[in-house]
C-alpha cells in the first residue's frame, strides 16, 4: 500500500517542481502563505512549515515586509574543508558530469616544481577537467600530481572517478592550503567555461597534503556568477 504525503511536503513538490524547471527563476516572488493554504485547503500552518523548511535548505529566502522569493542556489564549496565535486553537486539534488581535457605526464616547470614541492623538470602528473553541473560547467580544474606518491593516478578512468576520489583512495588528505582571488578568464578558460573572456571568475589555488607529503597542486577556476565559497568556524565559549 503506498501512503501519501504529508500535505506540505505535496506543497514542497509542487514548490520545487516550478523551481527545478525554471519557470520560477531566481528572485521570483512565489505566492503567499494564504494562497498556498487555498490552493492546497490546508491550514497556515501547514503552508507556512512547507515553505520555512525551504528556506532552511536555502531554496527560497524571505524578505520582511515583502514576500518570501527563490533564491539564486550556486554551486557552493567549502573554504575549510576538501570534498568531492561529485557529491557535492549529486547533493543538490542535479546531474554531475565532466568533460576530461588533458590526462598526462609532464616535466615540471618553475610553477609547478616550486607549488608541487618537486625539482624543475622532474616528472609530474597533469590533468585537466570541466566539471559540469546539470550540463553546466561550473569549475576548470587544472591539478598536478606528485607521480612518487600516487603512481597510478593517470591509470584512473576520470569520467568515473574525480581526482579527488583518486587522491583520497591513495593518500588520505590531512592538510590543505587555499588561496582565492577574483580574476578575469582568458580566451581559451572561457571558452571552456562557456562564458565571455568578461566574466569574473573565483581561482582558487590548492595544495593537499598526506602526511608529510605534499601531494597534488590544483588551480580551480569557478565562474562568479555561478559558484560561491564558503568557509565557517566554531569556537567553544570559555
Amino acid at each position: 500500500m503506498v501512503s501519501t504525503p504529508p500535505l506540505y511536503q505535496q506543497i514542497q513538490k509542487h514548490l520545487l517542481d516550478k523551481i527545478n524547471s525554471s519557470e520560477w527563476p531566481p528572485h521570483h516572488q512565489i505566492p503567499p502563505e494564504e494562497q498556498l493554504a487555498r490552493d492546497f485547503n490546508v491550514s497556515r500552518m501547514t503552508a507556512n512549515k512547507a515553505i520555512r523548511d525551504l528556506v532552511h535548505k536555502g531554496y527560497l529566502t524571505r524578505q520582511p515586509g515583502l514576500g518570501t522569493f527563490v533564491t539564486d542556489r550556486k554551486a557552493e564549496s567549502s573554504l575549510v574543508e576538501v570534498y568531492n565535486i561529485a557529491e557535492e553537486v549529486r547533493t543538490r539534488g542535479h546531474r554531475y558530469g565532466n568533460h576530461v581535457l588533458t590526462c598526462e605526464a609532464i616535466e615540471a616547470d618553475d610553477e609547478v616544481a616550486l607549488r608541487l614541492g618537486v625539482r624543475l623538470g622532474s616528472r609530474a602528473f597533469h590533468t585537466l577537467i570541466v566539471h559540469l553541473e546539470n550540463e553546466v560547467p561550473i569549475q576548470l580544474e587544472k591539478r598536478y600530481v606528485n607521480p612518487r606518491w600516487v603512481p597510478d593516478y593517470l591509470d584512473a578512468d576520470f569520467t568515473i572517478h574525480t581526482p579527488n576520489e583518486v587522491l583520497v583512495a591513495a593518500c588520505p588528505i590531512t592538510d590543505v592550503e587555499h588561496i582565492v582571488e577574483a580574476l578575469l578568464p582568458d580566451a581559451q578558460a572561457a571558452e571552456w567555461l562557456s562564458i565571455d573572456t568578461a566574466s569574473p571568475c573565483l581561482s582558487m589555488i590548492r595544495r593537499t597534503w598526506s602526511g608529510e607529503r605534499l601531494i597534488s597542486y590544483a588551480r580551480l577556476l569557478h565562474p562568479g556568477e555561478r559558484y560561491k565559497l564558503r568557509s565557517s568556524m566554531h569556537r567553544e565559549l570559555s
